[in-house]
């Protein structure tokens, strides 16, 4: 292992995009190493490496931007970015850290899309006619992502996926299947690599329109249920009501685009039965590793015995996959724009452009509505007039997310209660061993909506 290496197999782990957290890594190598941009002797230096991580016998590959400096010119304010000191191409010791925290570097990325092309193993690429604009540094955006963001100005978003799988993400897939649709954010180009070992290009970045002043889905609804909860009035809940039946119609016209746009087909009433038994399978796991999940387990499994016995061929199409308020943003005048395309980022590429029920994306919504009640009841474990209020404020906004998405032309909720019904639980169950295995002190968000949905149907909860 290089001295390179080794710094990097002591950085990686601390980063929040990390998806082998509390498992040794075994092996580091850097697959791939890649100069992007340079400025002189002391740099700075923008490298892409493309690093495979080993753990316990599995290996997952993974996007550093590396940033590398002679010692003495790392500006102060990079310094908590900083990862080691060693050689670096050629060059002899030099300061590495991350390069999404400088905006020199960013803004040297940015550049790169401006003149797109090129025939190496990593390429930059834009759409037609697209025209880009830089002079911007590149202002990473914090919170809980799997991947790293940068904005440049109010023009652009730069997505880079850290986690990487062979293949053309079904983030920049779907986002250009839906270009020049008001519902999501225009794309502009991406980045794009040769991976040893396949033949088709994976996707590194991408790059799309940002959209200034927009407000998170999550944000917004927490910020309404607290509202609610001390009292401020019952006008705020039907507000935001409100925005769930619009949330609900905008979801049901994304999902008309992509059948449109992307193949479609049917599931038979043999492959429903197949679905059910892999649910199934992920609750058994699920109730030996989390023993609270095995107490309401019978009651999960009759509902996924419902679900295996629809009779109806059920429509499956390319969704978004891993949907939830903090996917969704509220523009100022626009409605809702819906980000993040990829789909659950821990899962191969080849299993995410699988088609699905969209009702599978209404079940990860629904869920959403449930987590923003039930997070904030966390530290009010006992207070049974807040989690009245609580619960209250998520069965309407649930009940008028799934008006919406009739109204908008999707499949009604309402008659596909089995179908709904059994991929909510499915999402629950998933939920509950992410949230055993990462944040146990909200296991019980969870396991108290499966305890309260057994018995109720979904949309009248």
């Amino acid at each position: 292992m290089s001295q390179l290496e080794e710094l990097i197999a002591v950085w990686l782990p601390r980063q929040r995009w990390f998806s082998g957290k509390g498992i040794p890594i075994q092996q580091i190598r850097v697959e791939n190493f890649h100069t992007l941009a340079s400025a002189g002797p002391d740099g700075p230096d923008l490298h892409l490496l493309v690093v495979r991580s080993g753990q316990r016998g599995r290996s997952s590959r993974y996007q550093v931007l590396l940033g590398s400096r002679a010692p003495r010119s790392l500006p102060p304010d990079l310094a908590r970015a900083a990862i080691g000191v060693c050689p670096v191409s050629g060059k002899r010791q030099r300061v590495i850290y991350d390069a999404a925290c400088d905006g020199d570097l960013t803004g040297m990325l940015l550049e790169r899309f401006a003149s797109p092309g090129g025939n190496g193993q990593v390429r930059f690429r834009t759409l037609p006619g697209e025209r880009i604009r830089t002079g911007a540094a590149g202002r990473m955006l914090t919170g809980e992502q799997s991947n790293t963001s940068l904005v440049f100005g109010e023009d652009y978003v730069l997505k880079t996926f850290r986690r990487l799988w062979p293949g053309p993400n079904p983030d920049l897939e779907l986002n250009c299947a839906l270009s020049g649709s008001p519902y999501v954010a225009r794309p502009c180009g991406w980045i794009e690599a040769d991976l040893p070992g396949y033949a088709a290009p994976t996707t590194l970045a991408m790059l799309q329109t940002y959209i200034p002043g927009a407000m998170d889905g999550w944000v917004l609804a927490t910020t309404n249920v607290w509202a609610l909860l001390e009292g401020t009035g019952p006008e705020r809940q039907s507000a935001f009501t409100e925005e769930a039946a619009l949330l609900g119609r905008t979801t049901a016209e994304v999902h008309r685009s992509l059948a449109k746009a992307l193949p479609t087909d049917v599931l038979s009433p043999t492959a429903v039965a197949e679905l059910a038994d892999a649910m199934v399978e992920r609750l058994a796991m699920a109730s030996a590793e989390v023993p609270e999940l095995a107490d309401y387990a019978h009651l999960v499994m009759e509902a996924y015995a419902d679900f295996s016995q629809v009779d109806e061929p059920l429509p499956i199409q390319r969704i978004h996959g891993d949907y939830h308020l903090g996917q969704v943003i509220r523009t100022g005048a626009g409605g809702w724009v819906l980000l993040d395309f990829e789909g659950e980022p821990t899962v191969p590429v080849r299993e995410r452009q699988r088609l699905s029920s969209p009702l599978r994306d209404v079940a990860g919504m629904l869920r959403s509505f449930d987590y923003a009640a039930g997070y904030l009841l966390v530290d009010h474990p006992s207070d049974p007039g807040l989690e009245w209020a609580a619960r209250s404020w998520a069965r309407h906004n649930r009940e008028a997310f799934c008006r919406g998405y009739a109204d908008g032309g999707g499949a009604d909720p309402e008659k596909h209660l089995a179908v709904l019904r059994a991929f909510e639980f499915d999402k629950a169950v998933y939920e509950v061993l992410y949230e055993a295995r990462n944040r146990p002190n909200w296991l019980r968000v969870p396991l108290e909506s499966i305890a309260t949905a057994v018995s109720v149907p979904p949309a009248a909860r």
